[in-house]
C-alpha cells in the first residue's frame, strides 16, 4: 500500500508533464488520472486502519491517508473528472489540461499531508496552478483577478510559514500535533494562513470575486476542491489537537453566517454561489468529526451549480425571472439546489443531519439560521421560470459532467442511510419550506444591495491584519 500511495501522489505530476509530450492524448490522460484518484479514494474506505508514511523522521514530515482523506480525495477526483468532461469538446489547449491535472495532484498531496512543511509545498504548487488557470483567458480582467489571488495567497502562506517555524522551534517537529504547546503567535500565524487559503470568515472575502470572474470550469474547480486544501488541515488539526477544536468551531459558525448573509442578498448567480461556498465551508469546520462527508457533498453540488450557472442565459437573477431557462437544465439546477438545502434522497440531507448531530449546544441556533439562509438563497434558483428549449443550448460536455456530479449526490446518499427517521426528515423539510416562504414573501422583492468595499484589494490586506490580531486575542484567551 505504501508503494501504491507514493505512485498515486506522483502520477498527476508525471501525467501533467507527459501531456506536453503527447498533446493529442491530453484529455484522455487527464481523465485517466482523475479516475485513478477515485479508485485510490474508494480503496481508503475499505482499509480499516490509516496509512502513515514518514518521509523525514527527524522533522516529523509525514503523510497520513485514512477515511477522512478519502472523502476529500474522492471529491477532488470526481470534480476534476467532471471538469475534464465539460471541456472535452471545447477549444481548451494542452496547457489547460496539464495545469488542471497538476492542480489535481497538488490538492491530492495536501489531503495526504500531516505536517506543516509538506503541506506548505503542496499549497504553494496548488496556488501557482490555480493562478495559471484563472489567468487562462489572457484578458486584462482575468490576469488582474489571477494576480490578486496569487498575491493574497502568497502573503497568507508567508504568515503560515513563519508560524510553522515557530512551532518547530518549540516542539522540534513539523507535525500537526506540534500545535499542542506551541506559542500563541505560532498558532495565530498558521491559522491565519489556512483561513485565508480556505476562504474562511473575513479572511475569505477574496473568494467571491475570484470564483465568480473565473471561467465556468475553473470556478467549479476552485469552489469544489481548491478551497478544501485550506480547510482540510484545519479539520485534521481539530481532530488531532483537542485544544484547537473550539477555535475551529467558532470560525465555522462565523463563516457559515457571514457567507449566507451575503448570499441571501446577492443578485448575481456566480457571486451568490461563491458567497455560499464561504458559508458551506463553515459547516465543514463547525463539526470537524464529520467534515469529510460534508466536504464531499458540498464539492459535488457546488461544482455542478457553477457549471449550470455557466449555461444560464444571464448572471442576473432579476433578468432570469423574465428569461425562461431550458427545462432539463432547470431540473438539474433544482436537484442540486435541493441537495445543498438538505432535501431527502440526496446526500446533502445526510450531510446536514450528520453535521447537526455533531454540533455543540452553543452552535445549534446559529447553524440553524445558516441552514435557513441556504434555503432562501437557493429558492432563487428553484423558482426561476423554465420551458422546453429555453433560452440557450448547453455546451456538448455539460451533460456528461452534470451526470457524474449529480450521480455522485445520489450515490453518496447511502453513506448515512440511518438519517432517514421521521424526526430527521421533518426538520429539514420545515426549514426548506420556511426558507421558500421567506423568499417568496420578502427576499424576492428585495432591492437591497450589499456594498463590496470589504472585497477591495487594499481592504483584504487590512482584513488579514485584523484577523491576525483577532487570532492572537483568541489564542491568548
Amino acid at each position: 500500500m505504501n508503494t501504491i500511495t507514493l505512485a498515486w501522489i506522483a502520477l498527476p505530476f508525471f501525467v501533467g508533464f507527459t501531456i506536453y509530450l503527447l498533446p493529442k492524448l491530453d484529455k484522455t490522460l487527464a481523465l485517466f488520472t482523475a479516475f485513478a484518484s477515485a479508485a485510490y479514494a474508494l480503496q481508503l474506505f475499505v482499509e480499516q486502519s490509516p496509512l502513515t508514511l514518514k518521509l523525514l523522521d527527524h522533522f516529523s514530515v509525514t503523510l497520513v491517508v485514512d477515511r477522512l482523506s478519502g472523502y476529500f480525495i474522492l471529491t477532488n477526483a470526481l470534480v476534476t473528472a467532471a471538469v475534464i468532461l465539460y471541456c472535452w469538446h471545447s477549444d481548451k489547449t494542452t496547457f489547460f489540461y496539464a495545469q488542471a491535472i497538476i492542480l489535481h495532484g497538488s490538492i491530492n498531496a495536501a489531503f495526504a499531508c500531516a505536517d506543516f512543511i509538506s503541506l506548505y509545498v503542496a499549497l504553494e504548487v496548488s496556488g501557482i496552478a490555480a493562478f495559471l488557470l484563472i489567468a487562462y483567458p489572457r484578458t486584462d480582467r482575468s490576469i488582474w483577478v489571477a494576480l490578486r489571488y496569487l498575491f493574497i495567497s502568497n502573503t497568507a502562506m508567508l504568515f503560515y510559514l513563519v508560524g510553522a517555524v515557530l512551532a518547530y522551534q518549540t516542539n522540534h517537529s513539523f507535525s500537526f500535533a506540534s500545535l499542542r504547546g506551541a506559542p500563541p503567535e505560532a498558532l495565530a500565524l498558521i491559522f491565519l494562513g489556512l483561513l485565508v487559503k480556505g476562504g474562511i470568515f473575513v479572511s475569505g472575502l477574496w473568494l467571491p470575486l475570484t470564483h465568480s470572474e473565473a471561467e465556468t470550469p475553473v470556478s467549479a474547480l476552485l469552489s469544489g476542491v481548491v478551497v478544501k486544501a485550506g480547510v482540510y488541515p484545519l479539520v485534521r488539526c481539530a481532530l488531532m489537537v483537542a485544544e484547537v477544536d473550539p477555535l475551529i468551531r467558532i470560525f465555522g459558525v462565523g463563516t457559515a453566517l457571514l457567507g449566507v448573509f451575503y448570499a441571501v442578498f446577492e443578485k448575481d448567480t456566480k457571486r451568490m454561489l461563491a458567497f455560499h461556498t464561504v458559508s458551506q465551508l463553515g459547516f465543514i469546520l463547525a463539526a470537524p468529526k464529520v467534515g469529510g462527508f460534508y466536504a464531499l457533498t458540498h464539492g459535488l453540488v457546488k461544482s455542478v451549480l457553477f457549471l449550470i450557472a455557466g449555461a444560464l442565459p444571464s448572471r442576473n437573477f432579476k433578468e432570469l425571472q423574465h428569461k425562461p431557462i431550458n427545462t432539463t437544465v432547470w431540473i438539474a439546477l433544482v436537484i442540486a439546489s435541493f441537495s445543498i438545502s438538505g432535501f431527502p434522497l440526496l446526500s446533502g440531507f445526510g450531510a446536514k443531519v450528520l453535521t447537526t448531530k455533531n454540533l455543540l449546544p452553543w452552535q445549534a441556533i446559529a447553524m440553524n439560521i445558516a441552514a435557513l439562509g441556504t434555503a432562501i438563497s437557493f429558492a432563487k434558483f428553484i423558482f426561476l421560470p423554465h420551458k422546453a428549449g429555453g433560452e440557450e443550448a448547453v455546451k456538448p460536455g455539460f451533460w456528461p459532467a452534470a451526470i457524474v456530479l449529480l450521480g455522485g449526490l445520489f450515490a453518496a446518499n447511502v453513506v448515512y442511510y440511518e438519517a432517514y427517521t421521521i424526526e430527521n426528515i421533518v426538520k429539514p423539510l420545515a426549514t426548506i419550506g420556511l426558507g421558500w416562504l421567506a423568499y417568496l414573501l420578502i427576499f424576492k422583492r428585495s432591492i437591497l444591495k450589499l456594498p463590496r468595499v470589504m472585497e477591495q484589494f487594499e481592504h483584504l490586506i487590512g482584513g488579514m491584519s485584523l484577523m491576525l490580531l483577532l487570532l492572537f486575542w483568541m489564542v491568548m484567551a
